[in-house]
């Protein structure tokens, strides 16, 4: 099984799961801002893989399909399990924090479910909030964190995600990235990751 992460685009995604990996121990040690710092990672590596496994030549049939099934682990991972850790673990393990984790673990496996099966719609967009916007927001969040009450930060970070949760399921049209737009993500992972990083290790 391990020959299939010779695949440049499948080795990036297992390279992916691994700062997934990071941020779950991070987490857990909480260290909230370095676990979203390896999160940001994990997202570029999977917009990164598609990119490398389109432009990939001659690529074994039996390749693409290990790394279809790959990429969905991994997907989740990222996209619903580390923000639902992180959630619990900022809301101090509050009921509140509880339900949004598992509404959005239950929305995450049903949203990557519906997309390997049905894909994009005719129209090439996605149905429902991709699970990629997940720790975007999260990190927007910890960014932000300064200038929301305390008293406030996790009720509002509660909310934000169960409604974001919603939206990974409702059967809303929502246009796939544009080049630009994956320049865009990238720049603001990689600024968002380092500033994390900082404070996290100060």
């Amino acid at each position: 099984m391990l020959r299939y992460l010779l695949d440049p685009a499948n080795a990036i995604t297992a390279a992916g799961l691994l700062c997934s990996a990071g941020a779950l121990y991070l987490a857990m040690a909480g260290r909230p801002e370095l676990a979203i710092a390896a999160a940001l990672w994990a997202v570029l590596a999977d917009h990164l893989d598609g990119v490398v496994a389109r432009r990939s030549v001659n690529r074994a049939p039996e390749m693409g399909r290990m790394g279809k099934s790959l990429d969905g682990f991994a997907d989740l991972v990222y996209g619903a399990v580390v923000p639902a850790l992180l959630i619990i673990e900022l809301s101090q393990t509050s009921v509140l924090s509880y339900v949004t984790a598992s509404l959005l673990l239950l929305a995450g496996a049903l949203r990557l479910s519906y997309f390997n099966n049905f894909g994009l719609s005719s129209g090439g967009h996605f149905t429902g909030v991709p699970l990629s916007y997940d720790v975007p927001l999260l990190a927007a969040f910890m960014l932000a964190r300064y200038w929301i009450p305390p008293e406030h930060f996790t009720t509002v970070l509660n909310l934000t995600f169960l409604a974001l949760a919603a939206l990974h399921v409702a059967s809303i049209p929502v246009p796939s990235l544009s080049r630009a737009m994956y320049g865009v993500v990238t720049l603001y992972s990689v600024t968002a990751s380092a500033v994390l990083a900082v404070r996290g290790l100060a």
